[in-house]
């Protein structure tokens, strides 16, 4: 049989159940029922004592014997209730329909199996509707241990197809097509790594002989699945290295050297001397770099991706930042020009809002070579945007990029065929097993220190009703001449809702803190670019002491004046926000607070994510909360969520085994990097066919 063919082959599969599970579980051909995994098993392998059982033991199975039946009126009716009791104990059996048919057909003090779920009631187990058999009889039949339980819906129920009817469908696919399972392991390789043949991890998967086969199966599936992945990143990282060349930056030059003697405001901390020695090395390969940099919010990335910028500035080469929104850009853009404002280096600002005249002078200002950093938005996708000699490309939020914008920076060049190093710089830390899985392709730098001077943001967690309480401490900040934020959620499908949230809170803070004494600035997401600028200028220059906002600020501002960070509703904040907010506080040498407000009724996730923030300001330790509370597909943003769409592993729960499957991917790769061996034969053939289609391979940045 062919796993290919649609699942009408598969006997008792009609065209019409056929089209529901398409439908309802996106399962098309063999293979795809194949692969639709069990969530859980009724395990019938086990037997419990009364004794041993647990106030959540769901589903048990149970020796003994009835030894007292009664029938007990009730309102509408009657119940039977049984004494059922084992050597350990006693508890009830009970029935409410056809309850003279099964009181005629109980046999008291006669040995039976019962299963089914329990109940409790005054700290005594009952069991409603129990299966039964009678010892004898069970001994005589041939016991299918475990029995999986398929993802189903409403319509698939309703429709008829069962738990029991996909356990048939799936008894018949193994029978027709147990033959035609192909292995993607050789045998030494199976050996090696401890794992199951593949007919006979399948087999164990639906229909399992026992826990521990089970384990087995579900281990050898999940590398599989794992192992596949990162042998198709890390080919595309040989390829990179191997195949795509990259412009070689020899010399250290006047420029990197005159800013690093003499303009830099502070001395680089251990890590970020770090990072930039294994850029360096990364430049002067010969080979295309495309490395990520993680480092928590004011961390200082922004430095060492300018200092990389005059390294490619010393060999001949312009460089570019791109960043995901205006505010974000022009804070580099800034940031930038006022650290180079006594150096020779032209910097150019380019976003939607550029003027049309300006335009045409950038796009010539690239093109002759005599602007050196360009600084922007996807405004510098367009095809007009060509430079002289694109040496560097720097992206700022990765994942708000999606992939085909990133590789349109790599045409910018005049100097056709070699792309830019690329550069990727992330404040949202990722989690280790998560970056394993999305960027495998790319090499991995940590700033994991923030610089000397920074103190830490003190969180705490305040409810609704201490409100006056925090109105006090801002009046005690702002009189020290301090800055404050106040900042209230918008969430897209209620936009109508959170605008009313904000102007309710701002008239609230005009009324506590009135003017001419205060001033107040406002931002939202629904005002026009002029006036939120103007609101956001106001702030910075000082102007204004209170910014109330929605999460617009949540990347951009930077006034280190700023010491309070207020989060109204907190709760309804996702934990990588709420840490980016706090970011924009402790940006100066003061002692910085960051307030978080809710409500009393918290969910269980709710009182984590506050938890967290009040614990620990370590963003890979929330980022790893996050990836646990969220799962990976949410954290990355819909582009990047398509690779995850495993069937199986879980990167979070099985990262162990995620690990386990990158070493032995390197350690192939080392050994046997063109797939000749014998061994590996089968893997290539794997590997081909996934490259082939569309699959992961096009997924990855």
């Amino acid at each position: 049989m062919n796993l290919n063919q649609p699942t009408t082959y598969i006997k008792g599969v009609s065209v019409a159940r056929a089209e529901l599970l398409y439908k309802e579980l996106n399962v098309k051909t063999c293979n795809d029922l194949l692969h639709l995994f069990p969530h859980r098993y009724i395990d019938k392998t086990q037997f419990y004592t009364i004794n041993q059982l647990q106030q959540n033991t769901a589903e048990v199975q149970i020796v003994g014997k009835i030894t007292n039946i009664k029938t007990v009126q009730q309102k509408r009716g009657s119940r039977l209730v049984a004494t059922f009791t084992d050597a350990t104990g006693r508890m009830e059996l009970v029935w409410f329909k056809g309850t003279k048919w099964i009181k005629d057909s109980l046999k008291p003090n006669t040995p039976y199996v019962i299963y089914g779920k329990l109940n409790w009631f005054n700290g005594t187990a009952n069991m409603a509707h129990p299966e039964m058999e009678l010892v004898t009889e069970y001994k005589k039949k041939l016991q299918s241990a475990m029995q999986p339980v398929y993802p189903s819906t409403e319509k698939l129920t309703n429709k008829g197809v069962s738990n029991k009817v996909m356990r048939s469908m799936m008894q018949n696919l193994l029978q027709q097509a147990f033959e035609s399972i192909e292995e993607t392991f050789s045998e030494t390789f199976r050996n090696e790594n401890q794992l199951l043949h593949k007919k006979e991890a399948l087999l164990n998967i639906h229909f399992p002989k026992g826990q521990e086969l089970l384990a087995k199966a579900q281990y050898r599936l999940k590398f599989e699945e794992l192992f596949f992945i990162q042998l198709q990143l890390l080919v595309k990282k040989l390829i990179n290295k191997s195949k795509i060349k990259g412009f070689v930056f020899e010399s250290v030059g006047e420029k990197f050297t005159d800013f690093y003697q003499n303009h830099l405001p502070f001395d680089l901390t251990n890590a970020q001397k770090r990072v930039l020695k294994e850029i360096r090395k990364d430049v002067g390969t010969g080979a295309q770099m495309n490395r990520l940099l993680q480092g928590d919010v004011g961390s200082g990335k922004t430095i060492v991706g300018l200092l990389v910028m005059l390294l490619a500035i010393d060999n001949g080469y312009q460089a570019t930042i791109m960043a995901p929104t205006e505010i974000l850009a022009t804070q580099h853009y800034n940031g930038i020009k006022e650290l180079l404002e006594k150096t020779d280096i032209n910097v150019e600002l380019l976003t939607g809002s550029t003027k049309t005249k300006k335009r045409r002078e950038i796009h010539e200002g690239l093109q002759n070579g005599s602007i050196h950093i360009l600084i922007g938005t996807h405004a510098i996708l367009e095809d007009k945007v060509q430079f002289q000699k694109l040496g560097l490309a720097i992206i700022d939020e990765q994942h708000r990029f999606g992939v085909a914008q990133r590789s349109k920076l790599w045409q910018k060049s005049a100097e056709s065929g070699v792309p830019p190093h690329v550069l990727v710089m992330t404040a949202t830390p990722i989690p280790r097993t998560l970056a394993m899985s999305l960027y495998g392709d790319l090499d991995v730098s940590v700033i994991d220190e923030l610089p000397p001077g920074r103190k830490e943001v003190k969180t705490v967690h305040r409810y609704d009703s201490h409100r006056l309480g925090v109105f006090r401490f801002l009046k005690d900040e702002i009189e020290k001449g301090r800055q404050v934020y106040v900042v209230y959620p918008l969430i897209q499908e209620s936009e109508a809702m959170d605008y009313k949230d904000l102007m309710d809170g701002y008239e609230s803070i005009v009324r506590e803190f009135p003017s001419p004494k205060y001033q107040i600035s406002i931002v939202h997401g629904q005002m026009k670019p002029a006036d939120k600028d103007y609101e956001m200028e106001r702030f910075v220059k000082g102007e204004t002491q209170i910014m109330v906002a929605t999460t617009v600020i949540e990347v951009g501002v930077n006034v280190p004046n700023a010491s309070v960070m207020v989060i109204e509703s907190s709760e309804r904040f996702g934990l990588s926000q709420l840490h980016q907010l706090r970011g924009r506080v402790g940006r100066g040498a003061e002692q910085s607070f960051c307030i978080l407000l809710t409500s009393f009724k918290l969910s269980s996730d709710a009182k984590t994510r506050i938890k967290t923030m009040v614990e620990t300001s370590d963003g890979f330790k929330i980022a790893e909360v996050d990836l646990k509370l969220r799962g990976p597909g949410n954290i990355m943003g819909t582009q990047q969520s398509g690779i995850l769409n495993l069937k199986i592993a879980d990167v979070v729960k099985d990262s162990p085994i995620l690990f386990t499957a990158r070493q032995t991917a390197m350690k192939l790769l080392s050994e046997d990097a063109g797939f000749t061996k014998p061994e590996n034969k089968l893997i290539l053939k794997r590997l081909t066919s996934l490259q082939r289609s569309s699959g992961i391979w096009s997924n990855i940045s």
